[in-house]
């Protein structure tokens, strides 16, 4: 099966044609698109997917990373009209991600009639957490009313980070006990007890957790209502601020980790404190992501900071001996993604694994159409 997958962020598109097989997949052609912080145009989106077909040849299914599947959609679904529909209606859950995200789903259809779609979803993994995890300690009427709970996002890099890492481990993943770190612009951790995400940092939006390139990460609720009630900020004026004003960019003014390292060597203040909040609430999160594993076997980094950095990586385990984790410093400085960088003397093993979507994608739109799997099942709201 010759897949198409098609990756939408709020400013970019990536686009590859798979050949899955039973054995996996294989990157034919790929194609991405940068947009310089805007959206990117319907033509744009529509051209690129034109282009790329054009060169690899016909395709037989297309998939596309759809960031918010709401409280419904639970497994990656075949892309109908009535799908296109109730995606719409949730775009005021990811208002930066799902309208260009959608806006691909319609090139697509458009380009290529009679091929089916799937929309895989990066809520899906962590779809089963447990009650205890998923859950808002906030009113029950409000909680009734609105899928007010922990979605968790970035979950076709995890379920990947977590496939592969257990591959390279030699052990299945259903008796592993692995915590997934995704760093990138956007970043997060997942607990992955024996394949099923059981917590994650991130909870009904992305903006939760760790601190990223330009997002905030956890804050304090009650330091918003201050700013609300005393600064008169507007609550766009806030989700501007915290989206796209904070988290590295925020701290040292640049939102690329690799400036803000060199800065930090060249003495500057700014962006030493930002790398030292950055490592603190990683390795504080990846503590608790092992508390509610109640262990921990793997560690693993992936995303383009947690690929690209040994610095980081280095210094995040420098600061989880007590749980087992331990790095070879040549190992670590040498390795080329999918790697181990473990230290002979660490009880858990580390992997560094490239982030591949497009792959994750792929599979599951195979196992999608060889299902049939149509609508999933949509309780009422």
């Amino acid at each position: 099966m010759r897949v198409l997958t098609v990756n939408v962020g709020s400013s970019s598109l990536k686009l590859s044609v798979v050949e899955q097989s039973v054995d996996g997949g294989a990157v034919v052609d790929a194609e991405e698109l940068r947009a310089s912080g805007r959206a990117l145009s319907l033509e744009a989106c529509g051209k690129a997917i034109e282009r790329l077909v054009e060169r690899a040849g016909p395709v037989d299914a297309c998939g596309h990373r759809i960031v918010h599947g709401g409280p419904a959609f639970r497994e990656p679904v075949v892309l109908d009209d009535q799908v296109r529909e109730s995606l719409g209606a949730l775009v005021d859950l990811a208002p930066v991600h799902l309208p260009p995200a959608l806006s691909a789903v319609d090139s697509a259809r458009r380009l290529l009639p009679g091929v089916p779609a799937v929309a895989c979803f990066d809520t899906a993994f962590h779809s089963r957490l447990p009650a205890h995890a998923a859950t808002y300690a906030l009113p029950a009427e409000w909680r009734a009313r609105w899928p007010l709970r922990r979605f968790g996002f970035h979950g076709l890099s995890h379920a990947w980070a977590t496939k592969r890492a257990c591959e390279l481990a030699g052990s299945p993943p259903d008796v592993l006990r692995v915590v997934t770190c995704h760093l990138g612009a956007g970043a997060s951790l997942a607990a992955v007890d024996r394949g099923v995400s059981v917590d994650t940092t991130m909870g009904f939006t992305p903006l939760d957790g760790l601190v990223m390139a330009t997002r905030s990460g956890s804050v304090d609720p009650g330091l918003v209502l201050w700013l609300e009630e005393h600064a008169g900020m507007l609550a766009g004026e806030l989700a501007q601020a915290l989206e796209r004003r904070s988290g590295l960019m925020g701290l040292a003014g640049s939102a690329d980790m690799r400036a803000v390292l060199d800065a930090e060597i060249h003495g500057d203040e700014a962006a030493a404190l930002a790398v030292g909040v950055y490592l603190h609430r990683l390795r504080g999160q990846i503590a608790a992501m092992t508390a509610a594993l109640n262990g921990i076997d793997v560690l693993v980094f992936t995303g383009g900071v947690g690929e690209g950095s040994s610095s980081i990586r280095q210094r995040t385990a420098a600061g989880l001996s007590f749980l087992g984790v331990g790095l070879d410093d040549d190992r670590n400085a040498r390795v080329a993604p999918d790697g181990e960088i473990s230290s002979r003397a660490a009880t858990v093993r580390t992997f560094v694994v490239r982030a591949r979507e497009d792959l994750q994608i792929a599979s599951e739109v195979a196992s999608a159409l060889c299902a049939g799997r149509g609508r999933t099942d949509r309780p009422e709201a």
